[in-house]
């Protein structure tokens, strides 16, 4: 799924857990997935930040003029998944420009994904401080606190972010895994009353269906490649299909089949979908839980 918004490979044994100290026979790892090559970069973003770059140099630029700019190099940073330059450029912007929502937003993002939570809330409160109908900001403020352990209130943002728009199966998505730490029957429950709005012609109700014991895995997998019309679509719905793979297998227990599977969202270089970001935050939380 996009923060604001076909070429398939043979099926492979995959083994994506890196080295390890003590190996054990029976660990299970992801087998006979489809896969797609990762997304290059793309070479209009890296003209465009160029171009922001030389209109930067210019010296009479208004204030407000150079903290658009770095807002907009920021985001292209970001969608190159050049974090910490993209970061900087927030920074710059929200000092030049401190009524500009957006940038608090992206500020927020980054601050859950280095698990810096408090200042990720104040971050989505300034937001919608700001702009009360800034909906992402429900999205990210609602993603900062289930990263954070408050899920009770996790809920009621991703709840308001749900009722903007109940026939998007991603909102029905982030609602539910946030539902499901506080508790998991009524969750399943209303995960289920909250499908009856989906729209069926959209690939992302098989997600709901996957989690509703209406489609099996294997179901899931063979159609991942319906209606795709090129490489990129597809790196796109693989990112986003294998994040809620490996949070259901995460939910089982089956930690290592989830570490594959978040580690295949990396593979597909969709920096831009909130899936990738935050599988890395996934794989650093499961790394700290890991024992020394």
């Amino acid at each position: 799924m996009k923060l604001t918004s076909l070429f398939i490979l043979p099926l492979v044994l995959l083994g994506l857990t890196g080295c390890q100290t003590s190996p054990s026979n029976s660990t299970q790892h992801v087998v006979n997935v489809p896969l797609s090559v990762p997304l290059a970069a793309n070479f209009r973003n890296e003209i465009a930040i160029a171009r922001y770059s030389e209109l930067l140099n210019a010296s009479d630029l208004q204030t407000e003029q150079k903290a658009q700019l770095y807002y907009n190099r920021g985001m292209l940073y970001d969608s190159l998944g050049l974090s910490t330059l993209a970061r900087i450029d927030f920074n710059r912007a929200v000092k030049m420009k401190p009524d500009l929502a957006e940038v608090y937003n992206f500020l927020g993002i980054h601050h859950t994904l280095s698990q810096e939570y408090g200042q990720a809330y104040e971050m989505f409160d300034t937001v919608l401080e700001l702009d009360e109908q800034h909906e992402y900001a429900y999205l990210n403020r609602g993603i900062a606190l289930y990263y954070g352990e408050r899920p009770r209130l996790a809920t009621q943002d991703l709840t308001a972010f749900l009722a903007r728009s109940p026939q998007d199966a991603y909102r029905v998505m982030w609602l539910y895994l946030a539902q499901v730490q506080v508790n998991p029957e009524q969750a399943f429950v209303q995960l289920k009353e909250n499908s009856s709005a989906l729209d069926k012609e959209e690939w992302a109700s098989q997600l709901v269906q996957l989690y509703l014991g209406e489609m099996s895995e294997a179901q899931f997998l063979a159609q991942l490649g319906e209606g795709i019309s090129n490489q990129q679509e597809y790196a796109q719905r693989l990112c986003e299909a294998y994040f809620y793979l490996a949070k259901r297998y995460q939910a089982r227990g089956e930690t290592q089949v989830a570490i594959d599977f978040f580690k295949l969202v990396l593979a597909t270089n969709v920096y831009e979908f909130v899936e990738h970001k935050y599988a890395r935050l996934e794989l650093d939380l499961l790394a700290t839980d890991e024992p020394g």
